[in-house]
């Protein structure tokens, strides 16, 4: 049997739950990790119309993109729904696990999925986000690199982009005495010594710090192992807000609005006007997204695809900029498909289904 714990592993290696906003509260919200899974039910929200959903299909893990707890709660009376629905699922032995700002922020989440519905190609991250890399420095005995970066790269070191497993080396010498304390793997007791190294570098990002260090400690023979941790300013080409990309071929304004009305199955868009070009570079942000209008601007995208924007937002285009806003619900609602094809892909003891109830509390009329 499959436990709620490997189902959440797994998930957390698609979306670390380190890649959440601060705000944000993603993660297990009810339920055992050692419980196992009957059933698996993917949603955007978990409504108690979705949880009797799950319960009506032998399900009791929920994954929900949006988390049920998402502020603090200081008392469980069920007076309202929130507090309803964790009633309900701890009475009914219910797990729920949200995977929200973490999915927005990385590669394959929430905005590839939009960039996929809308066949766009060459995308990327938007906004990149900095400072979450590190970069890790040992010095090895040559005859033991191979080892220590196979279990280094285990561990998670070494991805840069497309690219694993990804190092430098250097050999040097290196230089020490032991003392009459130390064990020693190489040389003799208060001798001076000197050994051919390599010196090795790995970047990982930051959250994998303490699994990269002890890989190395575990797989290196020294006593004491000499290593350094540096963080970097560089921008992680995988990790951050929106997406940007391009239509394979560029399409005037108002058929791209129709692409784009059925692709994402939508009634009503809100945008601004036309410009006197046509739309080939898109740029898009599941949910809130009025923060990214400037970075869509800055690299000249033709359209920028969003949700939630206030009536001033739409001033911001600078004449330069279609914004086009689709809705909260109706940017992420795909998110599901996310969840579902992930876990059936690697899970294949039990049944993996994706909602069908409509959790959007906007109505148009």
């Amino acid at each position: 049997m499959i436990k709620i714990k490997e189902i959440t592993s797994f998930l957390q290696q698609l979306a670390p739950l380190a890649y959440q906003e601060s705000y944000d509260n993603s993660g297990l919200q009810t339920g055992d990790p050692e419980w196992n899974v009957t059933g698996v039910l993917a949603t955007l929200d978990c409504t108690l119309a979705v949880l009797n959903e799950a319960l009506e299909n032998d399900c009791n893990l929920i994954v929900a993109h949006h988390p049920v707890i998402f502020r603090p709660l200081k008392q469980l009376t069920g007076r309202n729904e929130v507090e309803q629905v964790i009633i309900k699922a701890i009475q009914n032995n219910l797990a729920i696990y949200a995977c929200h700002t973490n999915l927005d922020n990385v590669l394959p989440g929430v905005n590839a999925k939009i960039a996929e519905k809308l066949g766009l190609i060459e995308t990327n991250i938007l906004e990149k986000k900095a400072g979450n890399l590190l970069k890790l420095v040992t010095f090895s005995p040559v005859a033991d690199t191979e080892n220590i970066l196979q279990a280094l790269h285990k561990a998670g070191a070494g991805q840069i982009g497309n690219y694993k497993n990804c190092s430098f080396r250097a050999t040097g010498t290196g230089s020490f005495m032991p003392s009459e304390n130390a064990n020693p793997y190489i040389g003799g007791i208060n001798q001076q010594e000197y050994v051919n190294e390599d010196r090795l570098e790995v970047i990982f990002p930051a959250h994998l710090k303490d699994k990269v260090v002890a890989a190395l400690l575990k797989a290196h023979p020294y006593e004491e192992v000499a290593y350094d941790v540096y963080r970097l300013e560089n921008t992680n080409q995988e990790l951050g807000a929106g997406m940007i990309g391009l239509l394979p071929e560029p399409l005037e304004a108002a058929a791209f609005i129709s692409h784009l009305k059925n692709k994402m199955q939508l009634n009503v868009i809100r945008h601004t006007d036309f410009l006197n070009k046509p739309i080939q570079k898109v740029a898009v942000c599941g949910g809130a997204g009025s923060f990214l209008i400037k970075e869509a601007l800055r690299q000249q995208a033709d359209v920028f695809i969003t949700a939630d924007l206030k009536y001033h937002d739409f001033f911001l285009t600078e004449g330069k900029l279609v914004i086009a806003d689709i809705g909260h619900y109706e940017s992420e609602v795909f998110t599901k498909e996310i969840f579902y094809d992930t876990i059936l892909k690697n899970f294949s003891n039990f049944a993996v289904l994706k909602s069908k109830v409509n959790t959007n509390p906007v109505r148009y009329t």
